[in-house]
């Protein structure tokens, strides 16, 4: 349950961002009587509590009530003479007025229209999905128990604070602080000099507690035997007021549960010990929940909760690796001003980008597997074999095994148990905490959970309202697949012709068909409205970037092109990427000095000037593409990082970055276009001459025409700011409860 406060002395009073404002001390004095939320924006408030703010001229005797309820005694002076801040507790769920006034019995000189939701949410990700299994008996705390049973069916648990402290031993490590008296601290207590200066025994609170279904957590460096009971007005003396979103891993087996464990832990020693505060939660591990929206509302939750435990932070960023990479970029692009910066590695722009590059490979993989491998006759027609190479060049894949890892993860498409497949695919992964009686099964139980990346977010994708399956965006109509290696001489135009004229699509549950695959209209643009397909045109387009492209081009499927599709997104969204710095092979430890002098000056940017371009003009000079070289210790070489597995570039041929399917078919790399808009076939397109067979085959396989990559996707927009599926109606794309199309919808 959400920890409820009640208003300490002293103030703390900044903006909720960087992006959301300047901090009340820089404030113009206040003209007229105004009242705005700080902690989240007035119509997300969750929890029944937020910290307000208000402004008045100065000498102005203000009275604050909630309905008929007088909450002048919550507020304090704020770090001007025109403001106050105050905690408003008890707010009911739904609407709430908090109304201003100067005169006693007069009409309010202001009012404010807060929104709370519970704390068990949902807020704006829509219905929530079931079943739904709780883990609060089996999640360790830092002492090593339990939060225990769950309380209800939304699955929340009391919340418990701990304290660790850091020890002096070799190697240090954190212990849990079972008493609090100042004289019997443990006589291994560490202490720490924090960014801001300040010297403070290394002990940390920790807060473990559920909202949104999922379990939370925050950490900060807290001396309970020195420093005030925490509250937003007395912030703790180590904590430097940067705030840092924590995100696990993962992806398959994200769905239907609450979660065990974090994926990673908010007790980062470094970061603590510079005193930064760390949050996170189970539901913002992929692992736990593949569903970005979830993710956001989550996070969002998180960090009001922080700010109405400790305060104002100066700014909040965004980090992770891997599925805590396109965690970061997908919630801070879909939510603005949620995260001021994102510092990221093992880039992915985002979930699906994965999934549906693994399904271009799966289709590949499959056909090549139906080619006759024996002699053959009269009976049994002629087909093109392909050597390895050639499947490399159709797939764009550095190997054979990176093709196939590729492929694998269209595993998490599929909801059908023990397909039998190539080798490494694993059909329908699950969390062995959700029983096998809830488990989809097209024969045994057509009904059940299905355990998929597109029926997670259903409320987004919308379902189909026969099967109750989830749409699903993938659609390969018109795409030429082998296109630049028929260009390049690398396949005939009998080994293209005939892939494409069998290389076809798969079924709602992932069984290959004859045809080529169909997206849902409606699927197609709320996938793109939402950011569950990364747009760069949102949150993204205005806050600092920092990306470690190490990739692993050999296997693995954490491949080099998926850091350029996020270039290239940006690019495509913003006429530039100014706003990224890539690193091939980064020292981790230049990289965070580079991201933190860049969000410091960016902080420290007071002007009225657009966000955006603050944020470029507070970009330090090493802020630049580069990468280090293999030397020791590693030397850093400053140049344009080029898309190239050639060796072009100092950096390109240290760092080869290899292709895709869909790219090779002649998609940008940026793998933005869920449905291709469709051209009639031009001779002029092909480095080949088709005999009139084949020209009329090609007619024939293609009769709606092919991709035009030059033009926009079908349905392809920007990311909706702040996209809901109910039940807050603010943003509002579609009612998941109420979905009507189907699959196939005409576009």
């Amino acid at each position: 349950m959400k920890h409820t406060l009640t208003a300490g002395v002293g103030v703390v009073l900044a903006g909720a961002s960087v992006a959301a404002g300047l901090a009340a001390g820089r404030m113009t004095p206040a003209s007229r009587v105004e009242i705005k939320t700080l902690s989240t924006a007035a119509t997300r408030v969750t929890g029944g509590d937020v910290l307000v703010q208000v402004t008045a001229p100065a000498g102005t005797s203000t009275k604050m009530t909630v309905g008929e309820r007088d909450v002048s005694n919550a507020f304090r002076a704020g770090a001007s003479s025109t403001a106050r801040v105050g905690l408003i507790t008890g707010l009911a769920n739904g609407k709430n007025v908090v109304e201003v006034r100067s005169k006693a019995g007069g009409p309010p000189d202001a009012s404010l229209t807060i929104t709370n939701y519970p704390i068990t949410g949902p807020v704006f990700s829509g219905p929530q999905i079931q079943p739904f299994i709780c883990q609060t008996d089996t999640f360790k705390l830092p002492d090593g128990t339990t939060l225990g049973p769950p309380l209800d069916a939304n699955c929340s648990a009391k919340t418990v604070v701990q304290y660790v402290y850091r020890t002096t031993g070799t190697p240090p490590a954190f212990k849990p602080l079972t008493t609090l008296a100042s004289v019997t601290l443990p006589p291994d207590l560490a202490t720490t000099t924090t960014s801001a200066g300040a010297t403070v025994n290394f002990i940390v609170r920790v807060e473990t507690g559920t909202m949104n279904r999922a379990i939370y957590q925050n950490a900060i460096l807290h001396d309970p035997t020195v420093d005030a009971p925490v509250s937003p007005f007395s912030p703790p003396k180590g904590w430097n007021k940067h705030l840092v979103a924590i995100h696990g891993a993962g992806c398959p087996g994200g769905w239907y549960i609450q979660g065990g464990a974090m994926g990673t832990s908010p007790l980062d020693a470094a970061r603590l010990g510079e005193g930064d505060a760390l949050f996170v939660s189970t539901l913002n591990h992929p692992t736990n929940s593949c569903n970005a929206i979830v993710a956001g509302e989550t996070a969002m939750m998180g960090k009001e909760h922080f700010i109405e435990t400790f305060g104002m932070p100066a700014y909040t960023i965004s980090t992770g690796s891997s599925g805590g990479a396109y965690t970061s970029l997908q919630l801070a692009d879909a939510f603005p001003g949620l995260f001021d910066g994102v510092s990221i590695a093992a880039t992915f722009p985002d979930a699906l980008s994965i999934a549906l590059a693994g399904l271009d490979a799966h289709l590949l993989t499959h056909y090549f597997a139906s080619l006759p491998t024996g002699p053959t006759s009269p009976t049994s027609p002629t087909r093109p074999a392909f050597t390895d190479a050639q499947k490399l060049a159709i797939t764009g894949y550095s190997t054979i095994k990176a093709f196939v890892d590729a492929a694998n993860q269209s595993q998490r498409t599929d909801p059908v148990p023990n397909r039998a497949d190539i080798e490494g695919y694993q059909s329908a992964r699950w969390n062995a905490v959700v029983p096998e009686n809830l488990r989809y099964d097209p024969m045994n139980n057509p009904r059940g959970a299905r355990p998929t990346v597109f029926d997670v977010a259903r409320n987004v994708y919308g379902t189909n309202t026969a099967t109750g399956f989830a749409l699903r965006p993938y659609d390969n109509v018109g795409v030429q697949y082998g296109l630049h290696a028929l260009n390049r001489g690398a396949i005939t135009s009998a080994q293209f012709l005939d892939l494409n004229e069998r290389i076809g699509g798969v079924d709602q549950d992932s069984n290959y068909i004859a045809s080529r695959t169909i997206g849902d209209a409606g699927a197609i643009a709320r996938t793109y409205q939402s950011g569950l397909l990364l747009s760069g045109k949102g949150g993204l387009a205005s806050i600092p970037i920092v990306d470690n492209a190490t990739s692993n081009e050999a296997g693995g499927y954490h491949y080099g092109w998926f850091h350029y599709a996020l270039r290239e997104r940006l690019s495509q969204a913003n006429g530039n990427s100014d706003n990224l710095v890539m690193w091939r092979s980064t020292v981790a430890a230049d990289a965070k000095a580079m991201f933190d002098t860049w969000m410091a000056a960016y902080a420290a940017d007071t002007s009225n000037d657009p966000q955006r371009t603050k944020v470029l003009r507070a970009k330090p000079a090493n802020a630049v593409e580069g990468c280090y070289d293999k030397s020791t210790p590693p030397v850093f070489m400053a140049e344009h990082l080029v898309f190239t597995s050639q060796p072009t570039t100092k950096c390109s041929a240290l760092y080869p970055v290899y292709s895709n399917t869909r790219t090779e078919a002649g998609g940008s790399v940026a793998g933005n276009v869920l449905k291709c808009r469709l051209k009639p076939i031009d001779p002029k397109d092909y480095k080949v001459t088709f005999s009139a067979d084949e020209r009329a085959r090609l007619n024939k396989i293609f009769s709606g025409g092919v991709c035009d990559w030059s033009k926009p996707g079908v349905n392809q927009a920007p990311v909706v700011a702040w996209p809901s599926v109910g039940p807050s109606p603010e943003h509002l794309l579609i009612d998941g409860a109420k979905t009507t199309t189907s699959p196939g919808s005409p576009l």
